[in-house]
């Protein structure tokens, strides 16, 4: 009787186990909610969106608040996505915090630097993850620019930023009050970038504030600044253009000139086209970086954008300009 063949064998590999799913709450339904966090929650491979909380609308298939310290105490668990305009947002980002819920925060990250230095304690305290967010710091062509800059001589840096706010902001009265930052709500995008590609302080040495007559808050700014000690840099933010839209950083270095255009997701250098790895977005690479954030037990709070922001209300000088209304 011939010997049974020699079984073979064979090697079965572990399960593979999927990386953990983190449930997340949205505060505040707005424009930004909608059109950007929403759907990069519903992309995501690491989060699952499981309530939402806004006095005025609301998001299917999910629980929805109309109170945040309702949702706190009876809502599901999770982190918390905080998309409220700035002047609201430290107290509840504060709750949240006592509630021992990881925290992400929509820039700007709070109304004064006061109250993002204490929200940063607080979590720190608390041992809750924080992520104050710049998502214009994750557009296609920011991280190759800041290569391509490292460790060049910068000879100056000029910032356009300029935007139709009917197109952007339409209805949103909020931002023409008090902490509602004005015109500096998208200018603090450009400065998000100008702080990751060039680090080091930057001093404002001169402002110009346009406020409407029927506003508290700016619709242009033009900035005159300092880099490194000696780096001239400007910036002109307005609200007003109407058409294309201008969201341009050209930095002049060694003789060459780069310019990062469309709000970095596109870079030309002496005039060409440099060529870019496309991304998903913005929004999806903040929730990446977010959850590992929450897997590092981690604090990425970075205030230098704001800081820009502070100092060129303090160096700034205020003109009263034409009354603004939402419809032209």
């Amino acid at each position: 009787m011939p010997w049974p063949a020699k079984a073979t064998e064979m090697t079965v590999p572990p399960p593979v186990t999927p990386p953990p799913v983190t449930p997340i709450t949205l505060v505040g339904i707005g424009k930004i909610a909608r059109d950007q966090h929403l759907p990069a929650i519903a992309a995501s491979r690491d989060f699952r969106l499981v309530a939402a909380v806004s006095r005025n609308e609301t998001v299917p298939g999910v629980a929805n608040f109309t109170d945040f310290d309702r949702f706190l105490a009876e809502g599901p668990a999770g982190a918390v996505s905080l998309c409220t305009p700035p002047a609201v947002r430290t107290a509840m980002a504060l709750k949240a915090i006592a509630a021992g819920r990881d925290l992400m925060i929509e820039k700007p990250p709070a109304a004064t630097l006061g109250e993002i230095e204490t929200i940063i304690s607080a979590a720190r305290a608390a041992g809750t993850a924080l992520f104050a967010t710049w998502h214009s710091r994750h557009a296609a062509a920011v991280a190759p620019a800041r290569d391509w800059l490292a460790g060049r001589r910068i000879d100056r840096v000029a910032i356009t930023w300029r935007e139709d706010v009917r197109r952007w902001h339409p209805g949103q009265d909020w931002i023409w009050q008090p902490g509602g930052f004005g015109v500096f709500d998208p200018g603090i995008n450009a400065l998000s970038v100008l702080t990751e590609i060039l680090p080091g302080p930057i001093h404002v040495d001169a402002a110009r504030l346009e406020v409407p007559a029927n506003a508290a808050t700016p619709i242009g700014v033009t900035l005159d600044m300092t880099a490194r000690g000696s780096v001239p840099v400007s910036a002109d933010f307005d609200w007003r253009q109407q058409g294309p839209q201008t969201w341009d950083i050209l930095i002049e270095t060694e003789g060459r000139r780069l310019v990062l255009g469309q709000g970095g997701a596109a870079m030309t250098l002496d005039g060409a086209a440099v060529p870019v790895t496309p991304t998903d977005g913005e929004y999806p690479a903040l929730y990446r970086r977010f959850a590992q954030i929450i897997a590092t037990r981690a604090i990425d709070a970075d205030t230098a954008p704001l800081r820009i922001c502070a100092d060129a209300c303090l160096r700034g000088r205020q003109v009263t300009t034409d009354p603004f209304h939402d419809r032209a």
